[in-house]
């Protein structure tokens, strides 16, 4: 093996400017891809994300006001509406919603201290503003302490700062804020300095974002108990009974508007279930994916086109040789070892810089754009596939200058 080695570096030294560019072009490829790749299962992992709501069976209705009410009436028809839309009989529960709902792309938050006067906070948390039907109306799971009672739930209006005294939270936002598992009847700050009981716990429910700030406070939410009497209008939250989504999704404004017809609900965008909120908000998600996919591609076909047409273009200069080594005795194997063994060196050469290039490029992007470290299993995947590629493109010159005849030693240049 040594001595078939020496001759190729020989070899390979007399062609700088081609080895040097197609490492070279592996290096970037193999930088490129891994993080391409890293990039694109995160981002398929994002759309894939548990929600905590019964996504197959819940809509939601975005519901504006037309004239001017108080508040005290806006709290009045908000009752109303979500009490015909109980009524339905292909619906199970509704509620109203405020802060945003799970999914919708951005919301209220408030960060979270332990103390009043701290100045560093815990931690971050989405906020959602429901009444006692909210739990059962998104299908979260309660899995400690209690559901609002109705005297706890009060109307707020967008002028008032009130902090329900309880609140129940997310599991993700307890272990945060008490790892010790003891989060039950405790309490925190999530907004001046009016402290907040726990009185439940729900398994899962996510933030209304999936942003990289988002994900840094991963399932991180809370409920108060509170309708918020917003003039502008409000989000009604509708959860079907099993098989009966698109009855219940035709059946509600009409229920609605039959309490009053000073309402506005977009009858394209103003009723969404989840699988179009899904496809709403990690719509950029799916599109990067994709993005990184074409680039992968594109960069991978480039690098087995340089292989093949570097190949090609010495089999044409060197064919006098081949035809002189073929005299001497070499057979077609050793040929075609000779091609395989020289790329493998040249990609070799090119993933050791490449490997170094992905890595430098994933730790600029972690400090430029907040992203995840990659593990090192995408670049062992990346050196993998480089290679592989390599070798599969030099196949097909390597095959037709085993095939150059010994004759060819003969013929003038």
């Amino acid at each position: 093996m040594n001595m078939q080695i020496k001759p190729i570096l020989i070899a390979l030294r007399r062609h700088k400017a081609g080895t040097f560019l197609i490492a070279l072009q592996i290096a970037l490829t193999l930088a490129i891809v891994c993080n391409a790749l890293f990039i694109i299962h995160q981002r398929l992992a994002n759309l894939s994300e548990r929600s905590g709501v019964d996504e197959a069976n819940v809509f939601v209705i975005q519901n504006q006001w037309a004239g001017d009410r108080t508040q005290q009436q806006i709290d009045a028809q908000m009752q109303a509406d979500v009490l015909a839309l109980r009524q339905l009989p292909g619906v199970r529960d509704a509620a109203p919603i405020s802060g945003g709902y799970p999914l919708r792309g951005g919301g209220w938050d408030n960060f979270v201290t332990m103390t009043p006067d701290q100045v560093k906070p815990t931690t971050d948390s989405a906020v959602y503003l429901g009444d006692e039907h909210l739990l059962d109306t998104l299908g979260l799971r309660l899995i400690a302490g209690r559901n609002f009672r109705s005297d706890e739930v009060h109307g707020m209006g967008t002028e008032q700062v009130i902090i329900p005294p309880v609140v129940i939270v997310s599991k993700a936002l307890a272990e945060r804020l008490f790892p010790d598992g003891s989060a039950l009847g405790k309490s925190f700050y999530a907004m001046g300095s009016t402290p907040s009981t726990i009185i439940g716990i729900v398994d899962l429910l996510h933030r209304q974002g999936a942003s990289q700030w988002d994900k840094a406070h991963a399932g991180q939410s809370l409920i108060w108990p509170a309708r918020l009497d917003d003039v502008a209008g409000t989000f009604y939250v509708v959860r079907a009974k099993p098989g009966q989504l698109a009855a219940a999704m035709r059946e509600a404004p009409k229920a609605l508007y039959a309490q009053s017809r000073m309402r506005i609900i977009d009858p394209k965008d103003g009723i969404q279930d989840y699988a179009e909120i899904r496809h709403r908000v990690f719509d950029s998600d799916r599109g990067m994916a994709i993005l990184m996919g074409i680039i992968s591609a594109v960069l991978l076909a480039i690098t087995a086109a340089g292989i093949v047409g570097l190949t090609s273009f010495w089999v044409g200069q060197r064919r006098k040789q081949i035809g002189v080594r073929r005299a001497l005795g070499a057979t077609r194997h050793d040929i075609l070892s000779y091609f395989l063994t020289e790329n493998l060196l040249i990609g070799i050469a090119g993933v050791a810089v490449g490997t170094v290039l992905a890595i430098g490029i994933n730790l600029w992007m972690v400090t430029r754009f907040e992203m995840d470290r990659m593990s090192m299993a995408y670049v062992g995947v990346g050196v993998i596939v480089l290679l592989l590629l390599g070798q599969g493109s030099v196949l097909a010159p390597a095959l037709r200058a085993s095939r150059v005849s010994p004759v060819e030693a003969t013929r003038s240049v």
